[in-house]
């Protein structure tokens, strides 16, 4: 009996330690933090967001966005430019508004000009990145 208790403790710690050090991998909070001085000239920092993907096909954030006003999203990774990572937003009714892959080449920013205030969301996927890690930055001016 103390032998079974002996082994699931070992076997827990060693799945814990592997959880911990694939997401030490994973640096979103600098790579979000890298973003946020890479918006364009005369937008206004909102919010940073982690991209974390390496065990998930997509992360996804909500923010409200309002009528009149001007949206830039940024994506930062340790790769080549956006290493892969798409971010896309959707309206209310989950209608894709703007996304940062045109025509296969994918861009670090897109900026989207709201013109219905609402919930949106921001969605990032990715299509064959070196790494599911990233960060991204949002952005507004009126």
């Amino acid at each position: 009996m103390k032998t079974i208790l002996f082994l699931l403790l070992v076997v827990s710690s060693l799945a814990i330690n592997a959880n911990e050090q694939s997401e030490a991998q994973c640096n979103a909070d600098n790579l979000a933090n890298v973003c946020i001085p890479k918006l364009a000239s005369g937008f206004n920092f909102l919010k940073s967001y982690k991209v974390n993907g390496e065990s998930k096909e997509k992360v996804e954030y909500s923010y409200v966005f309002t009528k009149g006003t001007q949206y830039m999203i940024n994506v930062c990774s340790n790769g080549s430019a956006t290493d892969g990572i798409v971010v896309s937003i959707f309206d209310k009714e989950r209608n894709r508004v703007a996304t940062s892959k045109i025509n296969g080449q994918f861009i670090t920013a897109i900026a989207y000009p709201c013109n219905a205030t609402g919930i949106y969301y921001i969605q990032y996927t990715f299509d064959e990145p070196s790494a599911h890690c990233g960060g991204s930055a949002l952005g507004f001016k009126r």
